[in-house]
């Protein structure tokens, strides 16, 4: 009897165990029938299909993870609030990927276009247009959505932005960032001065270097202590960005320098450096190269004496 229903048992599990792996196989065989079919009548549908897939399961790669924290921390954070640029937290809930893809490879475009949300984006900051980050293609920009994505879902993302000191600044703090400035104290990784590229307000001389922009009102154009302390932290522009990947500034230079930058905007009220313009560079070079040749002429004005003097004693015998 006992054999009798272990033997029952062993059959209705067998059985059930059949049934569970014909459904099984019947369903995939349902799915690749569906897709098999969508792909011979829309294949770019499912092209589009996968790339959703992709872009929402395929695990965040290390060069993704290098691209964003170059090419977007200094402006976005996620869930960090808003800094020269918006939180990115799900944004993909507010915009489709199509709507980001296009915004992303052309934010000119997509904002002179006359979309409010991106008219109201260009708002926010202040009339700046976002620059096309380098070497962007849709294929990089469904890797990054992917990555705000989950970022996104977590309880704090490491993209929340960086935690910078809210103690009031001092004048002390506006000294060393002048000196950080102006290079008479060295960063403490070897990152070049400030003012061999940037000018601000107060700076002697020539008033600083050219090649980048006036900062004199950058504390205020940018939006304050954290934009200003994103930027120093993972500068985006091209020239900067290959100086500062293996030269990054510390947390007490940031500092620093954002005191120093505050102070200039402050001082300055909005204008722009004073400094010295094209005519002042010229004046100054032609000046120099006048002296120059005069400070020649006095130190070698004997040179052909004895020349001229062997010369004339020989025409007279």
């Amino acid at each position: 009897m006992l054999h009798c229903r272990l033997g029952a048992a062993t059959a209705v599990r067998g059985t059930s165990v059949a049934l569970r792996w014909a459904m099984r196989t019947r369903t995939s065989l349902a799915r690749i029938g569906l897709v098999g079919a969508l792909a011979f009548a829309a294949p770019g549908l499912v092209a589009e299909a996968l790339a959703q897939d992709v872009a929402v399961t395929e695990p965040v790669s290390e060069e993704t993870l290098a691209y964003f924290k170059t090419n977007c921390t200094s402006c976005h954070t996620i869930g960090g609030g808003a800094l020269a640029g918006p939180d990115l937290k799900d944004v993909t809930k507010r915009r489709t990927r199509e709507q980001l893809t296009k915004y992303i490879q052309d934010p000119k475009a997509a904002i002179d276009s006359g979309d409010a949300y991106w008219v109201k984006l260009w708002n926010d900051a202040r009339g700046v247009y976002m620059p096309t980050p380098p070497g962007i293609t849709p294929d990089r920009i469904a890797k990054i959505l992917a990555l705000v994505d989950a970022e996104s879902a977590l309880p704090k993302s490491r993209f929340a932005g960086m935690t910078m000191s809210d103690r009031a600044l001092t004048p002390a703090d506006v000294e060393r960032g002048r000196r950080l400035f102006e290079g008479a104290d060295a960063m403490k990784l070897g990152a070049p001065a400030c003012i061999g590229c940037h000018t601000v307000e107060g700076v002697g001389g020539f008033g600083g270097g050219r090649l980048g922009p006036d900062l004199t009102d950058a504390f205020s154009r940018l939006g304050g202590r954290k934009s200003v302390g994103a930027w120093l932290t993972s500068p985006q522009s091209p020239t900067m960005a290959p100086v500062f990947a293996n030269a990054a500034l510390a947390d007490d230079e940031i500092l620093s320098l954002v005191a120093y930058l505050q102070d200039r905007s402050l001082v300055a009220g909005g204008r722009a450096a004073g400094g010295a313009g094209i005519f002042e560079y010229l004046a100054a070079g032609v000046g120099g190269l006048a002296a120059l040749l005069a400070l020649f002429d006095f130190f070698w004005r004997g040179r052909h004496t004895s020349v001229r003097r062997a010369m004339v004693e020989a025409s007279r015998r």
